[in-house]
């Protein structure tokens, strides 16, 4: 059994790995160096070779940093060094079973982060300066990895406190139980996560009194859709790409500018995002992909709990000792041609949302509008506008532009 499941995780992550270098070969078929007719009055010939480099660029540093990743899972499969840290830990005469696995994610967590940093680094600091994306200094960048950890330390290690417990205590409803935390705790996250998590790295200041204000209240107004919450985020500091978001529920909206969006997009242009914002609002996407999510998350934890007692799940990894940590890293592995399944579930159903979104701004503001700023945002960020449809397919949760382009000419 031990034997049979060891060669069964490493078919997955041999498989996975594969099926990604494949769409990454097929999305780079669709590379030219010219520019293609579809995209002539979007990018200039100049802009478009950029944007070709920075995905180029972009691509051989994932094929690197993910390739790393792949063997170095291999080889603390094949060495069992994933049992033997649970060996280390527990010969600190730890008998707590929660602490254990605790400290075990802790130490995971800071190899994980300390041999991923340089690689942060350098995309930070090479590639991103290279092309003009870049603002963030080092001290700024230090910070955010600590402040990345703490929180982490914190809220994670809470969250991993009481599933470990409610794992020892509850048997079968686990999973229930398990859920309702997660549940609770994604519900929370939505309605404080911009008051409470992001002040710690932005700074967010009320939208000022002016033209920009003026209109979105107008437009807020128009559709009853009433927005008291506008704020300017200072993501100009880290990056010189453009965003913007809607965060919260109920009295809890908040409407949040980057500050590089408003630099760069016109009023009518950045109504016509928000309008799009608004519409998933209205078409209550906030909380179908919410549900969406739950669900599969409560898929997820029932079959954990079905399954997760059995021995082989620690064996496989080099212990005789069981426990939840160990459980969770085979179950997660075994678990991926499902959650691939379920993933492109999602992206489909969130691309479906997306036209839904555009057709609502489209129709309460201005589809014009709503295609202009697209344009503008794509070209600033140096999209690839040209990607392979199964690289899209998979791993896209928003139509290309050009698609949804062409959406917006068919309902103009």
């Amino acid at each position: 059994m031990v034997e049979i499941l060891f060669y069964l995780l490493i078919c997955i992550l041999i498989i996975n790995f594969l099926l990604e270098r494949w769409l990454d070969y097929l999305n780079s078929t669709k590379w030219s160096s010219e520019l293609p007719h579809e995209l002539e009055g979007i990018y200039d010939d100049e802009k478009y070779k950029k944007s070709m480099e920075y995905e180029k660029i972009k691509h051989h540093f994932s094929t690197i940093t993910e390739s790393l990743g792949f063997l170095t899972v291999l080889v603390l499969f094949a060495t069992g060094a994933f049992g033997w840290l649970d060996n280390a830990v527990r010969s600190l005469a730890i008998k707590n079973p929660i602490h254990i696995s605790l400290i075990y994610f802790a130490i995971l967590a800071l190899l994980t982060e300390i041999a991923s940093f340089p690689f942060k680094w350098y995309d930070t600091f090479i590639i991103e300066e290279r092309f003009g994306f870049n603002k963030s200094t080092l001290r700024l960048f230090l910070l955010d990895q600590v402040k990345g950890l703490l929180i982490g330390a914190l809220v994670g290690g809470s969250i991993l406190y009481l599933i470990v417990w409610i794992y020892l205590v509850a048997g079968n409803l686990f999973w229930l139980y398990t859920l309702v935390v997660i549940s609770s705790f994604s519900v929370f996250m939505l309605l404080f996560y911009s008051s409470l998590i992001v002040p710690l790295f932005n700074r967010q200041t009320p939208l000022e009194d002016g033209d920009l204000k003026d209109a979105i209240t107008s437009f807020s107004l128009k559709t009853g859709f009433l927005l008291d919450n506008i704020f300017v985020i200072d993501g100009s500091k880290r990056s010189s790409k453009a965003n913007a978001y809607f965060t919260g529920l109920g009295s809890k909206k908040r409407i949040v500018l980057y500050d590089t969006l408003i630099s760069e997009l016109n009023t009518e242009e950045i109504v016509a995002v928000l309008a799009h914002e608004i519409g998933h609002y209205r078409k209550h996407h906030v909380y179908s992909g919410l549900l969406f999510s739950l669900l599969s998350t409560a898929l997820m934890l029932y079959i954990f709990a079905l399954v997760s007692g059995h021995n082989a799940f620690s064996q496989v990894l080099g212990s005789d000792n069981p426990g939840f940590h160990l459980a969770i890293i085979s179950f997660g592995i075994l678990y991926t041609p499902l959650s691939l399944v379920i993933g492109l579930g999602m992206n489909f159903l969130s691309r479906v949302n997306e036209y839904q979104a555009d057709r609502f701004a489209r129709e309460e503001y201005g589809g014009q509008y709503l295609a202009s700023a697209l344009k503008k945002l794509s070209v600033s960020n140096l999209s690839n506008l040209t990607p392979h449809p199964f690289y899209v397919f998979f791993h896209y949760s928003h139509p290309t532009l050009l698609q949804r382009l062409n959406k917006l000419k068919e309902i103009m």
